[in-house]
């Protein structure tokens, strides 16, 4: 599995960006799978962000960017898709895409962005939000 992530990049406060992560090794229609994206920020953890969880339909979205970020999924190019919106200085990071293959029902929230739950990962893909 390889995931290729592009669309980081420099946006000013309240302005957007989307983040787009190609899987290969994969395909959509024929997998069960969990995939979506996490951050880091310098001297701090990488946490998850959002995820879309084939096995049920169902997105994940931490407390901090609900409401500003959507998940999104295309089978048809086997690509996730964050469209972030009313970016803040604070969502400033190092923006991972990642993924996981197999059947993950009634894991709740918490767990599905856990970074441990994610054996595949992206390079890495830079976010700026600047004042």
């Amino acid at each position: 599995v390889q995931l290729v992530e592009s669309g980081g990049g420099s946006v000013q406060v309240g302005g957007s960006l989307r983040l787009s992560c190609t899987a290969s090794g994969f395909t959509f229609d024929d997998a069960n799978y969990a995939m979506g994206w996490f951050r880091q920020a310098p001297g701090k953890e990488r946490e998850g962000v959002s995820i879309f969880n084939s096995g049920d339909s169902r997105t994940y979205y931490s407390d901090s960017v609900k409401g500003r970020f959507t998940i999104s999924s295309d089978d048809a190019t086997n690509t996730i898709y964050l469209q972030m919106n009313s970016l803040k200085p604070e969502d400033t990071a190092v923006y991972y895409c990642a993924a996981t293959l197999g059947l993950n029902i009634g894991i709740g929230r918490q767990g599905m962005l856990q970074t441990g739950r994610y054996r595949h990962w992206g390079q890495g893909t830079q976010v700026t939000v600047s004042s």
